[in-house]
């Protein structure tokens, strides 16, 4: 068991360089399968998945260097056997994206049935088994496996998808590069990520209309050339950082190279009376003395803070904005609309001595501005529900231990060692 030791109680201050987005660099890495080209990625956080992907590279013959220190990930597929197999990684949900790039080189892949991720509730495999049918792989279970076959060249497809889903759409997007003719998604995912894997694709040759919208055209067969990548700031961090901020009542600045991500981000803040700056590449926070909910125009309804793919508030962010709630005197209703099993850590809040009232799997309504206390609280494995946790422990004076804090690894890197720079007292334990 990882816990983390926090000695909460300082307002935090400083500036701080934001690492990539992880929802960002892992399909960028999946895609790179499809491409004999050399490649160099850099800005590569030196993340747990990030480790996974480098040994299933290494074991499937491409030619592979990561300079953790310099954060430079140089890769060369053309090194890999056409005999070659390998087990996918399967303690992260990322695999699933290795598919159309073992399909399009092997013309086999193998996923066991249960792919490990984030405990967020039911996430279903079928919308990505329609996807890679649809482009011509045939798909079976044998055993414990799902085993997915290609049986000559992908022809271009259209879908629309039920759900805006992100690995969904990402598979769609990278299997149609490898099919004849022009492939369309309907209702694709959005997400900064999404655009990211797009310009890092365009960037490596292939040709893509509408990224960034619910409608996607990706022509297929294109010609990959040698490309040089630097990943963009996550603006997950980014936003987590300035809520690190408010809640202790500090003063961060953090790096953002995205500031147009973050409108709707910003007003969600507002919600707390909290304000961020953006100016010259950086992102500011600059705490009120005391966190309040404004209340709505019409004031008989609750202030809602609604979570739903991109371009709503990402489900994501939404545990640091419960922490925000738990602190924050008034009443927020916050919405997942995306995970049914996203809120059910809020019991943990009550140990330290939150009051909080789960209405249904995805609404949860904070009463904040009571008096909080150190406390041992138990995180799910849920990234940011680990970094929400810790927030609430570094507002309140006094110790307390987050166990179960390992998830913050597969996302934040260097997140503790930030933290401790702007002045929490923070250790591993274990």
């Amino acid at each position: 068991m990882t816990a983390l030791r926090v000695r909460g109680g300082q307002k935090l201050s400083g500036r701080i360089e934001p690492s990539a987005n992880k929802n960002a660099v892992l399909p960028v890495l999946c895609a790179t399968l499809l491409s004999d080209a050399p490649i160099m990625l850099r800005n590569v956080p030196e993340i747990t998945d990030v480790t996974r992907i480098h040994a299933f590279f290494s074991e499937l013959g491409s030619t592979v260097e990561w300079d953790k220190a310099a954060k430079t990930f140089a890769i060369d597929h053309s090194t890999i056997s056409s005999n070659a197999r390998a087990s996918l990684p399967q303690a992260m949900r990322a695999s699933i994206m290795m598919i159309p790039g073992l399909l399009a080189r092997l013309g086999e892949a193998r996923l066991e049935h249960e792919v490990k991720g984030c405990t967020l509730g039911a996430r279903e495999i079928d919308p990505h088994v329609e996807v890679f049918r649809n482009f011509g792989a045939e798909v079976s279970s044998e055993g414990r496996h799902i085993v997915f076959r290609q049986r000559g060249a992908g022809e271009a497809t259209r879908m629309w998808l039920e759900y805006a889903s992100v690995t969904t759409t990402e598979n769609f997007i990278i299997s149609a590069l490898n099919a004849k003719g022009t492939s369309q998604i309907v209702n694709a995912a959005c997400e900064p990520h999404v655009q990211e894997l797009c310009a890092f694709l365009e960037k490596m040759g292939a040709r893509i209309k509408g990224k960034g919208t619910s409608m996607v055209s990706i022509e297929g067969e294109p010609s990959f050339t040698s490309v040089d990548y630097t990943f963009a700031d996550d603006y997950h961090e980014v936003a987590t950082f300035l809520a690190l901020a408010a809640v202790t009542g500090g003063d961060i600045s953090v790096r953002n190279g995205c500031p147009e991500h973050f409108m709707l981000i910003d007003r969600t803040f507002e919600k707390f009376g909290a304000h961020v700056e953006h100016k010259d590449g950086w992102s500011r926070m600059e705490a009120p003395e005391r966190l309040s909910v404004k209340n709505n125009f019409t004031s008989h309804l609750t202030v809602k803070v609604e979570a739903a793919p991109w371009p709503y508030i990402p489900a994501d962010l939404l545990p640091i904005f419960i922490a925000l709630g738990v602190k924050a005197e008034g009443q927020v209703m916050f919405w997942n609309k995306v995970y049914e099993g996203g809120l059910t850590w809020h019991t943990e809040l009550s140990l330290f001595g939150a009051h909080t009232l789960l209405c249904d799997p995805h609404r949860l309504i904070t009463f904040g501005g009571d008096k909080l206390v150190p406390a041992t609280v138990t995180s799910p494995y849920i990234i940011r529900v680990a970094i929400a946790m810790l927030m609430v422990a570094a507002s309140i004076d006094g110790e307390s231990t987050i166990l179960d804090a390992d998830p913050i690894r597969r996302a934040h890197p260097d997140f503790v060692k930030n933290i401790d720079s702007l002045g929490v007292d923070v250790e591993w334990d274990g």
